[in-house]
């Protein structure tokens, strides 16, 4: 009997990012206390910029951003905010990015985690940005879902083609 495996990736739905943004934007446009603030959240290239007029405000707009994240499904462990808001001229400005992919050395951390406390048998090999878990038993790999869900990794994963 051949093996059964899975594999397990962090991967974000861009659609969904999109509208959990564009619902923030709706939300920042229509709410009093950001009226004529000059309050905006944008795609700028690959980063999400968000603007206003004070940092407290640039805050808020990251909060509702992060609050349409949850709403839609989205992890927040894949939202990478890039430090401390920024003034820039009479405004400040925060960027965030959206983080694919699981690293070589998170791979290794999750490589180890099952070898250490997996069922015995199950094999982990990384694969580019993601990890194959195999075993001759499904009830191995779920045991290993099930690990895998217990512990709080500081990146998203996701499991998938469980075959």
């Amino acid at each position: 009997m051949a093996d059964s495996s899975f594999d397990i990736v962090s991967k974000v739905e861009r659609q969904e990012v999109d509208n959990a943004l564009n619902q923030a934007a709706k939300e920042i446009s229509q709410r009093y206390d950001f009226k004529g603030t000059g309050a905006s959240i944008a795609w700028s290239g690959e980063k999400i910029e968000m603007r206003a007029s004070g940092e407290e405000r640039v805050k808020a707009i990251l909060d509702i951003f992060q609050t349409k994240l949850i709403k839609r499904g989205i992890s927040l462990k894949t939202l990478d905010v890039e430090g401390e808001p920024q003034l820039s001229g009479k405004e400040y400005k925060l960027f965030a990015s959206i983080e694919e992919g699981i690293s070589q050395e998170n791979a290794k951390k999750v490589a180890k985690v099952i070898r250490d406390e997996g069922p015995k048998g199950v094999k982990a090999q990384v694969q580019g940005d993601e990890l194959r878990v195999s075993s001759k038993s499904r009830d191995d790999l779920q045991a290993v879902q099930q690990l895998l869900k217990g512990k709080d990794f500081d990146f998203a994963i996701q499991f998938v083609n469980y075959r």
